[in-house]
């Protein structure tokens, strides 16, 4: 079982993500504490914003009181409404938020339920309540509550990220939006990368892409990012989606400060290493491009290449999902660059297109020197008397006229004799 915990500033965006989902019947209010209920046990939006008014009032000095916590059980796991409710009443009281207001909230509109959790992390006298250790202190609850209610262990933090599975987006499902949110979300929190292409190659594996848009805003240049839905051929099947609907994570300031932190990280990455050796070693023993990367995707490695509109590698990455790193050839090394691949996967076809052409260099220099050899017997066959009987053929008027228009000098004896065989075939074609 995964906790991951979010803070911020907007609490509407926070209950707005979840109760769009319980309009679209893609989640379900599960359980509620301290806070306002209408009378028919329904809740609203804004009713569900007034239970957390006085808090938020109160606030001293927390820049970002507002929680949303997400607890994800191993995908195989079958937990029921009742323990998912206990589940989180556990955890909060035992991350220390046992008296505060939250509400919790069930999903199921991807194929692994899970809950998440808003709240807040002030108490009724605008005070933070500490989140010293606070990811630590989260894995060990995950590790009793998953003894406690027999659910999949994850025994550390590498495990973990393993067990988290990312679905792809299916458009044909509908709900698109709510699909990209459950990637784009948590993708940063599992995943190292460190450029926009290696993200992009990352959200290109889950049927999304992502790109940079530009513009001015009285006088200033603004950044940002556009996310679209892709199918199984990489073709845009919806509309933009804008960053700011999926969070704080999805957004180019963010990411930009995430690719800075990532580099730091995979600079000396333990597995870089044996990673890059067992790249090198497939390349040596495959010959294709196919072979090389099912033979890598059979070891959870996957390869994203990108080629020009002519069909030119210009990039490749690689991702692993055991460490959960991603890479561009370039960083392990010259030897393993685009066009490295490019040279290598197209070696033969280039060699079959030069012996090709060198073939037909050799059939033609070998049919010229037959018509020029021809031309020359004929020539010496010719003279004034017997021209008029000679019946030309197989094109050697064109062989005679080559030949003698090859010197650099002009010959004007032999300009004339062309113009006569030229002027007599006409005749006898006539």
């Amino acid at each position: 079982m995964i906790a991951i915990i979010d803070r911020g500033k907007n609490l509407m965006g926070a209950l707005y993500y979840n109760y769009h989902k319980v309009e679209k019947e893609k989640a379900q209010v599960l359980f509620t504490q301290k806070m306002i209920e209408a009378p028919d046990g329904s809740y609203s939006v804004s009713q569900l914003a007034n239970s957390f008014e006085l808090y938020l009032l109160a606030n001293r000095k927390t820049e970002k009181p507002v929680l949303h916590i997400s607890i994800n059980p191993d995908p195989k796991d079958s937990v029921s409404d009742a323990d998912f409710s206990s589940i989180a009443q556990d955890y909060m009281k035992q991350m220390g938020y046992e008296q505060q207001p939250f509400v919790v909230f069930k999903h199921t509109d991807i194929n692994r339920t899970h809950i998440h959790i808003v709240s807040i992390c002030v108490d009724e006298e605008g005070r933070k309540i500490s989140d010293q250790f606070e990811k630590r202190r989260s894995m060990v609850i995950c590790r009793s509550l998953e003894k406690e209610y027999n659910l999949i262990s994850a025994i550390d933090k590498k495990e973990n990220s393993q067990h988290f599975t990312f679905t792809p987006v299916d458009y044909k499902s509908g709900d698109i939006k709510s699909q990209m949110a459950s990637v784009l979300r948590y993708l940063p929190k599992y995943y190292k990368f460190q450029s926009f292409g290696a993200y992009n190659a990352l959200l290109s594996r889950l049927n999304i892409t992502v790109e940079e848009v530009k513009g001015e805003y009285n006088g200033i240049t603004k950044q940002g990012l556009v996310y679209f839905a892709l199918n199984d051929k990489g073709k845009k099947v919806s509309s933009p989606f804008k960053a700011s609907l999926f969070g704080k994570s999805a957004g180019y300031t963010h990411l930009q400060s995430y690719y800075e932190k990532s580099k730091i990280v995979l600079k000396d990455h333990p597995d870089k290493a044996s990673l890059k050796t067992t790249i090198e070693k497939n390349m040596q023993a495959t010959t294709n491009e196919i072979t090389f990367i099912n033979r890598l995707q059979q070891q959870g490695i996957d390869t994203v290449i990108r080629r020009s509109k002519e069909g030119r590698i210009y990039g490749i990455t690689f991702i692993d999902h055991s460490s959960k790193t991603i890479w561009n050839g370039s960083q392990f090394g010259k030897n393993l660059s685009a066009n490295v691949f490019e040279e290598y996967w197209n070696k033969d076809d280039k060699l079959q297109c030069s012996s090709h052409e060198n073939m037909s260099n050799s059939k033609r220099d070998q049919s010229e020197k037959i018509d020029i050899g021809q031309a020359h017997e004929l020539f010496n066959f010719l003279d004034k008397e017997n021209i008029q009987n000679v019946t030309l053929e197989n094109g050697l008027i064109n062989a005679l006229g080559g030949l003698f228009s090859s010197h650099q000098g002009q010959d004007y004896d032999e300009e004339a004799f062309a113009k006569m065989i030229k002027k007599k075939t006409k005749q006898r074609k006539r």
